[in-house]
C-alpha cells in the first residue's frame, strides 16, 4: 500500500494525520490533563520507532552506551510495570527482562532479533493496558501505593514522574532515529 504524500515533508506526520492530537480533548480537570500528557508522550515513543526492523531497533547510540530505541522501548515497559503494577499495588511478579539480577537487563538484552522487538511490544502494551486501567479505577489522585518498601507515592507524583520519564527518552529517541535514518521529530 503507497503512503501518502506528506503537505509538510519536514513535520514527521501532517497535524491532521498525528494520532496524539484529539480535537474532542476536553481535559479541564487535573486527572484529565495529567493522563492526556502521558498519553500524549507514548505515542511519541511508539511514532520513533514506527517503520523499523529489529536491526534498527536494536542499533546503539553511540559508544559505550548501550541505549537503543529497543532498549528504551524494554526499559518503558519495566518502569510500567515496577511503578503500577508493583509499587502501587504490590504485585509480586518477577520484574521484565530479569532486572531483578541484573539493572541493566532491559538494554543489554535488547539485540536485533525479530522476537525479540516483538515481545518487547507486547510487554511494553501490556504494561501500558495495566497502568491505563489503574489509572481510570483509581478513586482520587490521592491513593498511595502500597508496595511496602518502595516508599509512598500518590497516583498524582506518579503521573508526573511518568510524564518526566517518557518526555525524557522521548528525546533520546529523537536523536537515535535521527541516526538511523535522518527523520527528525516534532
Amino acid at each position: 500500500m503507497a503512503s501518502k504524500a506528506q503537505k509538510y515533508p519536514d513535520l514527521w506526520v501532517d497535524p491532521e494525520d498525528d494520532p496524539r492530537e484529539s480535537a474532542t480533548s476536553t481535559a479541564t480537570d487535573e486527572r484529565s490533563v495529567l493522563v492526556e500528557y502521558l498519553r500524549h508522550f507514548r505515542l511519541t515513543f511508539e511514532m520513533k520507532c514506527e517503520g523499523l526492523d529489529a536491526e534498527q531497533m536494536a542499533r546503539r547510540s553511540v559508544e559505550p552506551s548501550t541505549m537503543s530505541l529497543l532498549g528504551l522501548l524494554r526499559h518503558l515497559a519495566a518502569v510500567e510495570q515496577t511503578w503500577f503494577r508493583i509499587t502501587m499495588v504490590n504485585e509480586d511478579v518477577p520484574r521484565l527482562w530479569g532486572k531483578d539480577d541484573e539493572r541493566d537487563a532491559d538494554f543489554d538484552g535488547a539485540v536485533a532479533d525479530d522476537v525479540v522487538v516483538a515481545e518487547a511490544w507486547e510487554a511494553w502494551r501490556r504494561e501500558v493496558a495495566y497502568a491505563v486501567e489503574f489509572v481510570e479505577r483509581a478513586e482520587s489522585l490521592e491513593v498511595v501505593s502500597t508496595h511496602a518498601t518502595r516508599g509512598p507515592i500518590t497516583v498524582r507524583e506518579l503521573l508526573v514522574h511518568m510524564i518526566e520519564e517518557y518526555a525524557r527518552h522521548c528525546g533520546h529517541a529523537d536523536l537515535i532515529r535521527e541516526r538511523i535514518d535522518g527523520r527528525t521529530g516534532q
